[in-house]
């Protein structure tokens, strides 16, 4: 496939023309990742009474306690969630993985891991907090580190 790019550093809001003979899954997933591009994954999260928004990169753990969803950041501040965990899996994209049923964890800001108990992991982040990688799950996260 032929790629042009034109830089134009007037051009506002970036846009992208495809000439393609037919639609394949390929170009398809292009579209989602140049559509992703131009949308900020921006999470929104309530703390005393006020919004915030909240930028992934500073996301550490979110995970469900009782029946409150809870985004910790780095600095280890407590946020309120009302979108369901599937659904900022999703949002959050490649940066992000599942470690429970209960919990997402930012893979950037992952301090250390070792095993435990009853063939979990346990998953210490950057800002301290632990969380717990149950044995569903820790495939996959042992896939994603390369061991």
């Amino acid at each position: 496939m032929r790629v042009e790019l034109q830089i134009d550093v007037h051009c506002e809001e970036p846009f992208a023309v495809l000439h393609i003979a037919k639609l394949t899954p390929s170009i398809q997933e292009a579209i989602k990742i140049l559509e992703k591009e131009g949308m900020q994954n921006i999470i929104t999260a309530q703390s005393a009474g006020k919004v915030f928004l909240i930028d992934p990169e500073t996301i550490e753990v979110i995970r469900t306690e009782g029946r409150e969803l809870v985004l910790y950041s780095k600095s280890k501040e407590r946020y309120l969630l009302a979108k369901p965990l599937y659904e900022l899996e999703r949002l959050l994209g490649s940066d992000f993985i599942r470690i429970s049923k209960s919990a997402i964890i930012n893979f950037r800001r992952i301090h250390h891991a070792e095993a435990s108990f009853n063939g979990t992991m346990e998953v210490v982040m950057k800002n301290g907090i632990e969380e717990v990688i149950t044995r569903s799950y820790r495939k996959q996260f042992k896939e994603r580190l390369g061991v």
